[in-house]
């Protein structure tokens, strides 16, 4: 076409923009009970149900992030919408089913071994993960592949240049952060596991 523009085939291409993945606040729902696996079945769709603790304040760090960001996901949970809220104030930002966390079914184990929910969640994940125990819901398999496609629509984005936070999940930004280093991506933060802690990656 007469009006197409020809890029300069000799101009350097545009750097790739750097990823962030955002774990969300501390939920409101209190981890002070001690239950039994059926019991930490319910309250983890209590969970996945509710949004965020009172009080609680961005770090300055993070909020700094989002002000650069060029894009701005959270996963479609509450306590992920209500983090966005939070670090990015009344700018708009996306909302992605992709970034929801990997179910924790409960292990299965008698009704008489009762402990907390973190305890509980940790051999949760332990028997999804290794013996793939996911009680109907997403297997392992299918979570890594999840999480493959998420890491493909962030470098997507970052790949025009954009610098992309998403705001989401722990273990499932984990998953991410894997997906992104096997894409030849190169971790430049990390402060671990923590809520509203974050992970920062760039193309290496």
């Amino acid at each position: 076409m007469a009006d197409a523009v020809i890029a300069d085939q000799s101009s350097p291409p545009a750097r790739s923009g750097v990823i962030t993945l955002a774990r969300h606040g501390e939920p409101a729902l209190s981890r002070k009970v001690r239950l039994n696996a059926p019991e930490y079945g319910a309250w983890w769709a209590l969970y996945e149900e509710g949004g965020l603790k009172a009080g609680q304040v961005p770090p300055t760090a993070l909020v700094e992030i989002a002000r650069d960001a060029d894009a701005i996901i959270a996963s479609t949970r509450r306590r992920s919408i209500e983090t966005a809220r939070a670090v990015v104030g009344e700018r708009a930002f996306a909302t992605d089913p992709t970034f929801i966390e990997a179910p924790l079914p409960p292990p299965p184990w008698p009704l008489w071994l009762r402990m907390s929910p973190k305890r509980l969640g940790f051999f949760a994940r332990f028997w999804w993960w290794f013996f793939d125990h996911h009680g109907g819901q997403e297997t392992r398999k299918e979570a890594e592949a999840r999480a493959g496609q998420a890491a493909d629509l962030l470098i997507e984005i970052a790949g025009s240049g954009q610098n992309v936070l998403v705001l989401a999940h722990g273990f499932f930004n984990w998953m991410i952060a894997d997906a992104l280093k096997a894409r030849g991506w190169a971790k430049i933060l990390d402060q671990g596991h923590a809520y509203w802690s974050i992970k920062r990656f760039r193309r290496a």
